[in-house]
């Protein structure tokens, strides 16, 4: 685990038993073997060579530091001593063990920890203690405990809005921990719903963060709540729609949304970590999959018309590119998948012009042609072996998404024919993608032409594919 302060790289890690550093304990009782060893193991927490004794000091220290802090100026901001933060950090650390996590359980630890939380005015004590919290909430039987603490979950969720990156990184993490757990997920969910201001944090770090990790564990955290709950996802996307009564009275300003909180996030994460923008993806196709979502979305000139530009550029722009080999596809099929299943329920309630559709249909032949070239290459007894080997729902996942949205888009074409006549009667430009040169727009048989043939292309193109499917994919 990576205690990491915002501004530098510095960390603090586990030490194995026999690197750790000389713990503050009594000495050693006389050289009598046994009851030397009988010392040991009473002092031992479990099967660990931790020090109980070592802990009770430094949990009795930390309660002392939150009294001096409090002893000060109220509003002032306190540093904690550098020897106080390397044996928080030991504490830390050795929280990852079951063992010690269990006897911080018995102990009483998320007390004493939630007590320095709420008096606590060191943002780094803070996140130290936030981070212990997190490693005991790794097992199934002391995350129970801790989320059966109403007051500690009351907090944690109010620590979303602290403004420390640190400190909400690790509430995060600790959140997201609880929320995964599928005993204790029903706890928090119902905390989440309870507590209206979760939605507004979250959307206020999606907006306004720079800091990469942060905004990847928000995304997950954000897209496990709508995994797990339907009803909260439409909760958080009406709330944002609508203005507040305070809200009306200047000047009809509205609260900050959830799907434009998604997507600047998204935007963010875009050239900085795929695995977190495969997140936002995917949360953001979850909100295609409520009709309160879609309504969102259709807005003209809303979110949904920036959310297809910039998926339109992700996908003709970052993914599949004609320089990439075919078996790229294998890596970048997470980020295919949910952009264009995004892309296909955009795509169908809104209007979209031709100079934008050719480039994206491009690029979904290309997938095409990339997934067949990689299955045309196996030999047949690879093949055979294949068959044999579990199916990988998410390749197939794109592939059939990509067919659907190839088929509605050359269905749609069909219907434009004439009107982009027209257009070129009324010697109105016509846009459009793969080197068309300007002699094109002023010849109007040229340009229905060439419109004429980039259709058909596309649809041999996927009649080919939709044969190749029937004889080598699904038998």
């Amino acid at each position: 685990l990576d205690h990491s302060v915002d501004d530098d790289n510095s960390s603090i890690r586990s030490s194995s038993p026999a690197n750790s550093p000389v713990m503050d304990r009594n000495p050693s009782p006389p050289p009598d073997r046994e009851g030397e060893q009988g010392g040991e193991e009473v002092d031992a927490i479990g099967e660990t060579v931790y020090s109980k004794h070592w802990l009770f000091s430094t949990f009795t220290r930390l309660i002392q530091i939150v009294s001096e802090q409090n002893m000060g100026d109220s509003d002032a901001q306190m540093q904690l001593p550098e020897e106080d933060e390397d044996e928080l950090c030991k504490i830390w650390d050795m929280a990852m063990d079951k063992d010690v996590a269990g006897f911080l359980q018995e102990f009483k630890a998320a007390d004493i920890l939630l007590g320095v939380i709420t008096k606590s005015r060191c943002p780094r004590l803070t996140e130290i203690c936030v981070g212990i919290l997190g490693n005991i909430a790794c097992f199934p039987d002391t995350c129970l405990t801790l989320s059966q603490n109403n007051d500690l979950g009351a907090v944690l969720l109010l620590l979303l809005g602290d403004t420390d990156p640190p400190t909400l990184l690790e509430t995060t993490r600790l959140l997201l921990t609880c929320v995964s757990q599928s005993d204790v997920s029903s706890l928090w969910l119902e905390r989440v719903r309870q507590q209206t201001s979760v939605c507004s944090s979250l959307c206020f770090i999606m907006c306004s963060s720079t800091n990469m990790d942060l905004l990847v564990k928000v995304g997950e955290l954000v897209d496990k709540l709508f995994d797990l709950d339907e009803e909260l996802m439409k909760t958080w996307v009406t709330a944002g729609s609508q203005p507040s009564d305070e809200e009306e009275e200047e000047e009809g300003e509205r609260r900050l949304d959830v799907a434009s909180s998604l997507l600047e996030a998204a935007k963010q994460l875009r050239s900085e970590s795929p695995e977190g923008l495969e997140v936002y993806l995917h949360a953001l196709q979850l909100l295609t999959t409520i009709h309160h979502g879609i309504q969102t979305l259709a807005v003209a000139g809303g979110t949904g018309q920036a959310l297809w530009t910039f998926l339109c550029e992700v996908v003709c722009e970052d993914l599949c590119q004609p320089d990439d080999p075919p078996f790229v596809l294998q890596e970048q099929k997470g980020l295919l998948v949910h952009a264009l299943a995004v892309l296909s329920v955009l795509y169908a309630c809104q209007n979209q012009e031709a100079e934008h559709i050719l480039p994206l249909v491009g690029s979904m032949l290309r997938v095409l042609q990339y997934h067949r070239e990689v299955s045309s290459g196996h030999g047949q007894k690879e093949k055979e072996e294949e068959e044999e080997e579990k199916v990988d729902e998410q390749l197939q996942a794109l592939i059939q998404t990509t067919v659907e949205f190839l088929s509605d888009i050359i269905t749609d074409l069909t219907k434009v024919t004439q009107p982009l006549e027209l257009s070129i009667k009324k010697k109105k430009t016509v846009t459009v993608s793969y080197d068309v040169t300007s002699s094109l727009n002023q010849n109007k048989f040229m340009t229905f032409f060439y419109i004429f043939y980039i259709y058909m292309y596309i649809y041999c193109m996927f009649i080919t594919y939709i044969y190749f499917i029937h004889l080598n994919f699904f038998i």
